[in-house]
């Protein structure tokens, strides 16, 4: 049996939890292993609606083990108000049914404070890049900076005072040139100590949990946040998050060998959204993309913001596949096109007189990208709830198989609403 990793291949919001969810019903561990509480799934579980952010979609799964890789970075109190707010749901969140990686850098209320900072200062000048101001990128910075306070770090109490002295060093002559004050050390302290005994029930050594649990033959689903367009180096850059969000950092953000990673699902929306800025090259700015955020409740869970909105764009989705190997799509919210006359798809751009079959890595020139579009016709029926392919108008089926040409990859799950058991199952990821 193959293990899996769950990707997104657009802007993120494709519908990841509700297909990791699903899956997780065929896995025995769901590992989250890139991102921050910046990124929002909605589960809805026999009409209840459950609304993550930090932990992995498999933690609603009752007998399933999640767990949250080096690979995040972690907000402990934002990890503390949504285990409370699932256990008030009824959900069973434990320390022997979620482990939390040793390594994991943590988020604190420097790196909050000054991702809003930055984006009030970009604001005035225009460059925003639209972060959530939860501290993402900030956190991500002191890891790769090497002044990271991890989870470990709350049980020894020796040395978290000279971390987060030296954490302080960087921030305050920050906070300093940006004209706001320092922050003191007893602050910080306060902050990790008031809260370490919650966290460290949950802390253990993941890269042995995930090895005992792959030499056992335990199914593994590994869940990404965000969406490959977002990737920190194949996505728009410099409108993206701070994390690889491809496959390949399933291994590294889970602390296992590439060889444990099996089949790559590719989470693919009908239609194509983002949040915050950035170029978009099949955006409707119009009547189409009123109605696509509409009927597709296109709100960011995270953050509430409104979702741009446009029609399916294959060159990106197609350079997700080649970018992260991906084997099968699962795709998603096929029903908010119901009921349309007509629906295009972006099938190449037009980029300074010339037509070409990728999105160019500069930002000058992703901006300057014109998407040239084949039109499909609509369906009058409903695939709202389809359980099978033959509940599906003929012109829905169509446009499926058209877009399986177009992305040179398979349908491998059909997603019809947001419950869980409105899915059409195609191939088991799961099977090798």
């Amino acid at each position: 049996m193959a293990n899996v990793v769950v990707v997104g291949s657009q802007w993120g919001d494709e519908g990841k939890g509700k297909i990791v969810d699903w899956l997780s019903e065929r896995a025995d561990v769901v590992v989250r292993f890139q991102g921050g509480h910046n990124a929002g799934h909605t589960l809805v579980v026999d009409g209840k609606v459950y609304k993550l952010s930090l932990l992995p979609s498999g933690v609603v799964r009752e007998g399933k083990l999640s767990i949250i890789g080096n690979g995040v970075v972690f907000d402990p109190h934002a990890f503390v108000a949504e285990v409370q707010k699932l256990k008030a749901q009824g959900v069973d969140v434990t320390p022997d049914r979620l482990k939390i990686a040793e390594n994991t850098a943590l988020i604190l209320s420097v790196h909050r404070e000054l991702d809003g900072f930055r984006e009030d200062a970009a604001s005035n000048s225009g460059t925003k890049i639209g972060t959530t101001r939860r501290g993402i990128g900030p956190a991500y910075e002191d890891k790769v900076g090497r002044r990271a306070v991890r989870v470990m770090d709350l049980a020894d109490l020796e040395t978290l005072p000279l971390k987060v002295d030296r954490l302080l060093t960087h921030h305050n002559a920050l906070r300093r040139g940006l004209g706001h004050d320092e922050v003191t050390h007893d602050a910080i302290m306060q902050e990790l100590t008031t809260v370490a005994n919650e966290i460290l029930p949950y802390m253990d050594r993941v890269w042995k949990v995930l090895d005992d649990k792959r030499r056992a033959g335990e199914r593994i689903l590994f869940e990404g946040a965000q969406g490959t367009l977002l990737d920190i180096d194949h996505g728009t850059y410099p409108f993206v998050t701070s994390s690889n969000t491809v496959a390949g950092q399933a291994a590294a953000g889970s602390g296992v060998g590439p060889g444990t990673v099996g089949y790559v699902l590719g989470i693919t929306k009908a239609y194509t959204t983002r949040v915050g800025e950035g170029p978009f090259p099949t955006e409707q700015k119009n009547e189409i993309g009123e109605f696509l955020g509409t009927r597709g409740h296109e709100f960011g869970v995270v953050t509430g913001r409104k979702r741009r909105c446009g029609w399916f764009d294959a060159v990106l989705v197609r350079q997700a596949v080649a970018v992260n190997g991906i084997k099968g799509i699962a795709l998603t919210k096929l029903d908010v096109l119901d009921g349309l006359d007509e629906i295009k798809v972006c099938t190449g751009y037009r980029l300074d007189g010339e037509t070409i079959d990728y999105l160019p890595a500069s930002q000058g020139a992703q901006a300057r990208v014109e998407p040239i579009y084949e039109t499909l016709e609509g369906w009058k029926g409903t695939t709202a709830g389809a359980r099978s392919w033959n509940d599906l108008p003929a012109q829905a089926v169509k446009y499926v198989r058209y877009i399986e040409e177009l992305i040179g990859a398979p349908v491998a799950l059909l997603s019809t609403s947001p419950e869980r058991d409105d899915t059409i199952l195609v191939t088991d990821p799961f099977q090798d």
